[in-house]
């Protein structure tokens, strides 16, 4: 969808949101892709180089966004901002906006690659947890010529919060063939206290490792109570590694515990 206007942004997170776009961008009416001979083409938009946005609790975190684009008279600037909910023009939950302008960067007499900073921090701009997962991505481009596009939501880009987990395997040593007990505890940033607290209901793995093994295996799947901790109980067969390990989910990412070594006897 391209843009259709620039308006101010509702909610506790914007960061005066659409005002940082250049003034040229805001074009009135139309959707759908625009003329290549009449308004910049864009061919890549990245947001923090492919990877997801994982924050934590109180530290901020930079990074970089870019937008490639081509013209025939080339390209002058570009922009690009992340904003969560369902419509730009009927307010949003929120709006992630780069510090100062694009440093544009030619590479061929068409096309450039316009890159920008921008710092998120987690106790002033991601105040709900509702907005952890899918934001839209808006990018645009104006060219050498006055000619420019924008859309509201070129693509998608995932903020997640913060995943921590822990493994311990006891007793140890043990005796072959007794039990061993592994507790651990999942948890993840809470946006709205700025604490962590444990992650509910979710599979998370147990994994074995041989003492002089390369690879761990997959014993069983336990799930992670009210409180987001582990505890399961497995046969002790040889010295090795226990270790456990989350997938991960829309608004959290995958964790993996080091290997807590058992010394069988």
């Amino acid at each position: 969808m391209r843009i259709r206007a620039v308006a101010a942004v509702s909610g506790a997170l914007a960061l005066t949101a659409l005002t940082a776009l250049p003034a040229s961008a805001a074009p009135a009416g139309g959707t759908g892709k625009p003329a290549a001979t009449a308004e910049p083409v864009l061919s890549e938009v990245l947001v923090n180089g492919g990877k997801d946005i994982v924050l934590g609790t109180t530290a901020p975190k930079t990074i970089t966004l870019s937008v490639t684009a081509s013209h025939a008279s080339g390209i002058a600037d570009g922009w690009v901002l992340l904003w969560h909910g369902t419509d730009p023009d009927e307010g949003m939950d929120g709006a992630l906006v780069p510090e100062g302008g694009a440093t544009c960067k030619n590479t061929s007499a068409t096309t450039a690659t316009c890159t920008l900073t921008l710092t998120i921090d987690p106790k002033v701009d991601l105040r709900w947890n509702k907005v952890a997962g899918s934001w839209h991505v808006l990018a645009g481009a104006s060219a050498k010529d006055g000619g420019l596009t924008s859309y509201d939501s070129y693509t998608t880009a995932r903020v997640q919060r913060l995943s921590k987990l822990t493994v311990n395997a006891a007793p140890e040593p043990v005796k072959k063939g007794k039990t061993i007990t592994v507790t651990g505890k999942l948890s993840r940033a809470n946006w709205e206290d700025h604490a962590y607290h444990g992650y509910t209901g979710q599979p998370v793995k147990l994994q074995f490792r041989k003492k002089n093994g390369s690879t761990y295996t997959t014993v069983k799947t336990v799930r992670t109570n009210s409180t987001g901790n582990l505890k399961t109980t497995v046969k002790a067969a040889a010295d090795g590694y226990w270790r456990y390990s989350f997938a991960g989910t829309s608004t959290t990412p995958a964790v993996t515990t080091a290997g807590d070594f058992v010394d069988v006897r």
